[in-house]
């Protein structure tokens, strides 16, 4: 009994997870990739939209596009490796991405290009904090949150 309880856990985690390396994958924004077909949507953060603008001491700044390529340049041909938590209502699969052992959605937030989204999550709420108490990335800048530059 033991035995099958210890090979359905590990079907379980070869299902939730994979590795891919960078060049298999699309980076779509900076909270969102592509593996193949599959979007996934990173969980418990929101990055801006990438058509997002900042203002930084006067200077229009594209933050939406800047958040995308630092993502990019985090993944740098190195494996990623995600942890499928369920599906959004866009169809997306929502996970937590690694390189590494780092988590892809800690590096965003704690460098100041993505948000906790704490209205899903407060996973992420002490890397905001970090980010905000240092002024990294969008903190300091004049911005709107993602989700309030949706509405």
């Amino acid at each position: 009994m033991p035995l099958i309880k210890l090979s359905l856990t590990f079907l379980f985690i070869l299902f939730i997870t994979n590795s891919v390396y960078a060049d298999q994958l699309t980076v779509t924004d900076g909270d969102t990739i592509r593996i193949g077909e599959e979007r996934i949507r990173f969980s418990g953060i929101d990055a801006p939209e990438l058509k997002q603008t900042c203002l930084y001491q006067e200077i229009e700044f594209k933050c939406g596009e800047f958040s995308k390529n630092l993502l990019i340049k985090k993944i740098a041909n190195q494996q990623v490796s995600c942890i499928r938590e369920s599906k959004d209502q866009y169809g997306r699969t929502l996970a937590e991405c690694f390189v590494g052992k780092e988590s892809l959605s800690s590096y965003l937030v704690r460098e100041g290009y993505a948000f906790a989204y704490r209205k899903y999550s407060d996973k992420f709420i002490l890397d905001e904090e970090y980010a905000q108490s240092k002024g990294n990335g969008m903190w300091s800048m004049e911005f709107l949150f993602p989700w309030d530059f949706r509405k």
